[in-house]
């Protein structure tokens, strides 16, 4: 898949300050694209006890203008709209962001991504991985003797 956007990988870490740096590099390349119709939707990623889960606010979005493939463990989403505007309209504020973005996002090891599912519901689009079964909790029960 070639895209001649820039992208940045959104590594999931648990360690506060390598999260800090990660969203002070994505900050600073943002701001430096030339291009500004380049955005990327505001993201969560989170995991439970049974799977691993990447949720992107796309309001407005069609599922037809998104796509995902995962490829060497990482997560990719792409979308591409158009609105078509009136030439009566004049903006006085225009924050809805339309064009083309592209998100990268690095799975954890312990995720079956050949068995991951996908939703769209109320602009929130959630793409599931369940946890392979030896990366699940489980309880080990102790024997008297």
């Amino acid at each position: 898949m070639t895209s001649y956007l820039p992208s940045v990988i959104s590594t999931i870490r648990t360690d506060a300050f390598d999260r800090q740096v990660d969203r002070l590099f994505n900050e600073a390349i943002r701001a430096f694209e030339a291009d500004d119709q380049r955005w990327a939707p505001a993201s969560n990623a989170w995991e439970d006890e049974n799977g691993f889960y990447v949720q992107l606010a796309l309001p407005g979005w069609e599922p037809k203008d998104i796509t995902l493939e995962v490829n060497n463990q990482i997560l990719t989403v792409q979308g591409q709209r158009s609105v078509e505007l009136q030439n009566t309209q004049k903006f006085h504020l225009r924050e809805i962001a339309e064009g083309q973005f592209t998100r990268l996002f690095r799975l954890p090891s312990f995720v079956e991504h050949d068995k991951a599912s996908a939703t769209h519901k109320h602009g929130l689009l959630t793409i599931t991985f369940p946890k392979r079964e030896e990366a699940k909790c489980r309880r080990i029960m102790i024997e008297e003797t």
